[in-house]
C-alpha cells in the first residue's frame, strides 16, 4: 500500500503535469487561424452527422462554445432544425444544470453565463435531466488515446457526468492539437466513448455498432 505520502507527491504531480498540458493545449488551440478553424469546424461537423449514434439521438445534450472551442452553435441550429430535443448546460454556484432550449427561441434565447462570456440558458424555465440525452457531446482543453479528458480545472462535467443513471454515449469534439498519448489521470475520472477531430473518428467505447 502507498504510504500518504507518496499519494500526495502523486496527485501533486498529475496536478503540474494538468497545469502544463492545459496551458499547452489553449495556447494550441488559439495559434489556429479563423480560416483554418472554420474548415477544422466544417469536416469535425460532418463526421458527427455521420454517426449514427447521432443521427438517432432524439435528446442531444450540447455546450454552446465561445472564443476559439470547435464551434457547436452551428450543430445546435442544425439540430434543432431537424426535430432534436437540445438540452444545454448552466453554471449555477458549483454544478451545472441542465435546460431545454426550443427551435422558436434557439440561441437567440442564451445569455452571457459564467465568467459573462459563456453562452448559456437564461435558466427561467423548469430544468432537464441528463438522463434525458441519448447523447452528450463535452467539452475539454485536451484528450487521450484512451478517452482521458482534461477540463478547464473546475470540475462541473465531472460532477454532471456522475449524474448518469444509464451509459449514454460521450463524444468529445477537439481539434487534432488537442489530442495527446497520454494524460494523468485519476482513478475517478471519467472516459470519452469517442473523440472527433478534423483527422479522424477515435472510438474508445463503440456503441451502437459504430467502428
Amino acid at each position: 500500500m502507498k504510504s500518504a505520502s507518496a499519494l500526495k507527491l502523486k496527485m501533486d504531480t498529475n496536478k503540474f503535469y494538468k497545469k502544463e498540458i492545459r496551458a499547452l493545449a489553449l495556447a494550441r488551440r488559439r495559434l489556429i487561424g479563423p480560416a483554418e478553424k472554420a474548415a477544422k469546424d466544417f469536416y469535425i461537423r460532418e463526421r458527427l452527422w455521420g454517426l449514427d449514434i447521432f443521427k438517432d439521438a432524439k435528446t442531444a445534450l450540447f455546450y454552446a462554445s465561445f472564443k476559439d472551442e470547435v464551434d457547436t452553435l452551428g450543430l445546435i441550429e442544425e439540430s434543432l432544425l431537424a426535430g432534436k430535443r437540445v438540452m444545454l448546460p448552466k453554471v449555477q454556484g458549483p454544478e451545472l444544470k441542465l435546460y431545454h432550449i426550443t427551435g422558436a427561441a434557439g440561441l437567440n434565447g442564451l445569455v452571457r453565463g459564467f465568467m459573462g462570456i459563456i453562452p448559456e440558458p437564461a435558466g427561467d424555465g423548469p430544468g432537464a435531466d441528463i438522463n434525458e440525452a441519448d447523447i452528450v457531446i463535452v467539452p475539454g482543453v485536451a484528450f487521450d488515446l484512451s478517452g482521458g479528458r482534461l477540463g478547464y480545472g473546475k470540475g462541473y462535467y465531472d460532477k454532471l457526468l456522475a449524474l448518469r443513471a444509464k451509459p449514454v454515449p460521450l463524444v468529445a469534439l477537439a481539434y487534432e492539437t488537442q489530442i495527446f498519448d497520454r494524460l494523468p489521470l485519476a482513478p475517478h475520472d471519467i472516459l470519452m466513448d469517442c473523440i472527433i477531430t478534423e483527422e479522424r473518428t477515435l472510438w474508445i467505447n463503440a456503441k451502437g455498432g459504430e467502428k
